[in-house]
């Protein structure tokens, strides 16, 4: 799924910051999103996320720092870097009484050069066919969602920018939201930047996740790799925990029928091969690994997210 990671950059963003007056909103964030991957933007409300894509599309300007797309500056080349971006910052604006394919049209036009097979590529990529051809007012938020990112995606850019996509979505629209977002990723190959307040959400999302508090940079969650390769406790649920802790040879805590041990993947097999010789009965084994969440809070000082 995730061949088609490019490992060269085709955004990077480089110590922005933007002050209003004396306050800062966003200060010296730096990072870089590659091809075919979907990096999630965190933080609690007010830390900036919002603000910080504004500057990267241009719809503000910066204080100091750059954003560069595929080697060219926003601040310098703006029209240039526009044409390689397509993003949802706020609530898409659509003329309800106008059908989806009619709206996408429209904008095709302002954009030149989009083709109705362009058009019907993206349709089908979005799963809207069926809808495409009723009035938006008649639309649900789901739907108003992805036609909103449909309509980012008409001029086929390289990179995507969403913010707060699944926002006002149901269970079955989040689900599906994100599973459009990484089909654009990872199929076709886009670079997608996400801010969202779900962090299950963009958990199952997400390969890399930037944190940020109070305007600033806090850090970065490789999602995959975490989960791969990351040594939790590991629980055991036996008949006999006393006596299972007496024939390994680990540091380890027994809470009421269980053991918790702290050891490499590799070794599990050993310890289970183990108690089972010595006649103690194996019910469960399960590791314990923070969740992004857990990880989110300590990373803010205990701040939730929303």
């Amino acid at each position: 799924m995730y061949g088609m990671i490019n490992e060269q950059a085709i955004v990077k963003v480089d110590r922005l910051t933007k002050r209003i007056g004396s306050k800062t909103l966003v200060e010296n964030i730096s990072f870089e999103v590659k091809k075919g991957e979907v990096v999630g933007l965190l933080g609690p409300n007010g830390a900036g996320k919002t603000t910080l894509m504004r500057m990267m599309v241009g719809m503000i300007r910066m204080t100091e720092g750059e954003v560069w797309i595929d080697g060219q500056s926003v601040k310098q080349q703006f029209e240039k870097t526009a044409a390689k971006i397509g993003a949802v910052i706020e609530t898409p604006e659509f003329y309800p009484f106008l059908s989806g394919y009619e709206n996408l049209t429209y904008f095709g036009r302002m954009n030149g050069n989009v083709t109705e097979e362009r058009i019907d590529e993206v349709v089908q990529l979005l799963g809207m066919g069926q809808v495409i051809d009723r009035k938006v007012k008649a639309y649900s938020l789901g739907m108003r969602q992805r036609l909103g990112i449909a309509q980012a995606l008409i001029h086929n850019p390289d990179v995507l920018i969403l913010d707060e996509p699944t926002n006002g979505l149901d269970p079955s629209g989040i689900h599906e939201m994100r599973m459009y977002i990484k089909k654009i990723a990872h199929e076709q190959g886009k670079a997608v930047l996400v801010s969202s307040h779900l962090l299950s959400e963009v958990e199952l999302m997400c390969d890399r996740v930037i944190i940020i508090q109070h305007g600033e940079y806090v850090a970065t969650q490789n999602i995959q790799s975490d989960k791969k390769e990351e040594t939790e406790k590991i629980h055991i649920r036996v008949d006999d925990a006393n006596k299972a802790a007496e024939v390994l040879e680990y540091d380890v805590l027994v809470k009421g029928n269980e053991l918790i041990i702290n050891v490499k993947d590799e070794e599990i097999p050993n310890v289970l091969r183990t108690l089972i010789e010595k006649n103690i009965q194996v019910y469960r084994v399960y590791e314990e690994r923070k969740t992004l969440e857990e990880q989110f809070l300590e990373l803010t000082g205990g701040k939730d997210i929303v």
